[in-house]
Order: C-alpha cells, then structure tokens, then sequence
C-alpha cells in the first residue's frame, strides 16, 4: 500500500494540475471578462462596467433564450420519456442479451456527431426519406421539407443526444435492489404502484443526471440549429459562438456564456440533492431493518416467556 501512495499522489496532483489549467483558469478569465467593456482593436477594454448583463435584458436575447429552453426542454422530456424504457428493458434483460442491446446505444458514438448531423439532411429535406415515406402512403401529395425549422433542430437534438440520457438510466436501473419491488408487491402494491413508489424514486439521480447531460449540451450546441435550422433558427449557442467570432463582442459572449455556466452549476447542485436523497432514503431503510430485525429475538422471547404477566395485564385492565 506504501508503494502505490506515490503513484495516487502524483495521479491526483496531475488531475488537479489539468483542471485548474484547463478548467478552472478559463472560466475565471471568462467570468472576468464579463466586467470588462469591448473594446475596439483589441478584444476588451480594462474598465469595469455592469453593462454587459444589462445588454442581456435586451428583448432580442430573451426571446433566443425563451426559445432555446424550450427547444432544450422538449428534447430533454422526449429523450427520457425514450430513454427510460429502453434503459429499463436494457437492465432487466438477460446478461447474455445486455451487451448487445448497449452495443445499440454505443454504435453512434463511432461515427462524429457532425457527419450524423450531416447525414440527417438525407432524410428532412424535401427528396428524402420521411418525405417519400408519407407520399408513398398518401398522406401527402408533393414533396415536404422538414429543413429549416424548429421540428429539424428538435429531431437533431433528440437524435443526437438520445445515447447520453439512456447510458445514465441504464446504470442507476441495474444497481436497484430488485429485493425492493418484490417487497413492495408481496405488501400489495401493483407494478404500476410500486414502480411509482420504489423505481422512481431510487433511480431519481441517474433520472437527474440524464436530464443534465441532455439539457445542458442541447442548450449551448450550435452547429445543429446552424445545419438543420438555417437562418431561420437562432438559439443561444450561436448568439455566443456569433459573439465571439462574427461580432467580437467578447464581453456580451461571456456573460451569455456566464448565464449557461450558471444553470449548469444549479443542476449539479440538483442532481447531489437527488443523490444524497436516495443516499438517506436507503441509510434509512437498512437501519429500520435492521432495528426489526435486532428486535425480533427479543419480542419473540418476551412473548414465550411473559404469558403470564400479560394475562395479568389483561385481566387489570378488564
């Protein structure tokens, strides 16, 4: 154990060394350029200024951040409503069926998110597949596009995002304690009963943590509401990539970027509530059976050996 303190140490220090240098430096300099003005040939101005959140009052950018919560909302609901089945059957399956059922989930990772966004087109777009699809069954009569729109940034974001809310559930699902819902089903609960009152709550964090890596990615992504949404589709992603490279706004761009950083840290603080949560729920519940449990020998003895006396109580309160 001696041996291998060094090797921890040195571990540990180099992540720490990376984060701070990688993490931690930029998004400090990035919250301080939020104080700072623009400037005209260079990138800021040293002079304090309040003004850069200011700006972010203006209608303009409270519409596009209306609209990308919205979008980034319904992606999230529809990648759990999606995900928690399929995460389910995927935990619940036979261990020889799992791996492959995971494979599915794993696949689209091994071609880059861009190409599939690319690849997306061949089917939205006025010649493509769903567009043939629906004249093939006579429900439409010529060609439709899907392009352009909010239905086409949504599928892109669904689509993409899909593997990152299924991958979460999946490892909250399999380490339940199926002893739970048998319990739960034995006292009379119906699955639907015990599912709300035993999964649900117990798989809360991988439920959180799904959310999180969907919501977040699909709130600041900008390359699919550039491809899929054209011009038509502006979503608070491109306003800060647009700020950083096409206006040079620097200030505006960070505090943008401040605001997302912001919800991020409040979803973190979100999913350690829901996991400490279940933490006591379960620290709870071992010791309640363990305290039944401790018991039982002693209330079995009691009512072996004090008959007697509680006859005689019975009979004093009669």
């Amino acid at each position: 154990m001696t041996q291998r303190r060094p090797f921890r140490t040195a571990s540990i220090a180099v992540v720490w060394l990376w984060l701070g240098l990688f993490a931690l430096l930029p998004n400090l300099g990035l919250l301080l350029v939020t104080f700072l003005e623009r400037g005209e040939s260079d990138f800021v101005n040293l002079v304090f200024t309040w003004n850069n959140y200011a700006r972010l009052a203006d209608p303009v950018f409270i519409r596009i951040l209306g609209e990308s919560l919205w979008l980034a909302a319904a992606s999230t609901l529809v990648c759990l409503l999606i995900g928690y089945p399929f995460a389910y059957a995927v935990a619940t399956a036979r261990r020889a069926l799992r791996p492959w059922l995971l494979l599915l989930v794993v696949i689209p990772f091994w071609t880059n998110s861009l190409i599939r966004t690319y690849a997306l087109i061949i089917i939205l777009k006025s010649q493509g597949i769903a567009s043939n699809v629906l004249m093939a069954l006579g429900l439409v009569d010529e060609p439709v596009s899907f392009m352009y729109g909010e239905f086409a940034v949504f599928t892109g974001l669904t689509y993409t995002l899909l593997p990152f809310m299924i991958l979460p559930l999946y490892a909250s699902i399999e380490k339940l304690d199926k002893r739970l819902l048998d319990a739960a089903k034995d006292l009379g609960a119906s699955s639907l009963r015990a599912f709300w009152h035993v999964t649900l709550p117990l798989t809360l964090p991988g439920i959180v943590a799904g959310c999180m890596l969907v919501f977040l990615p699909s709130l600041g992504c900008f390359y699919i509401p550039e491809i899929l949404g054209g011009a038509k589709s502006m979503l608070i992603g491109n306003f800060i990539k647009n700020q950083f490279l096409v206006a040079r706004d620097w200030p505006l761009g960070a505090a943008a970027s401040t605001i997302m950083t912001a919800l991020l840290v409040l979803m973190i603080i979100g999913y350690w509530l829901s996991s400490r949560r279940v933490a006591l729920r379960e620290r709870k519940g071992a010791d309640t059976g363990a305290g039944t449990a401790g018991r039982t020998p002693d209330g079995a003895h009691d009512m072996q050996d004090g008959g007697d006396g509680m006859a005689r109580g019975a009979r004093g309160r009669a």
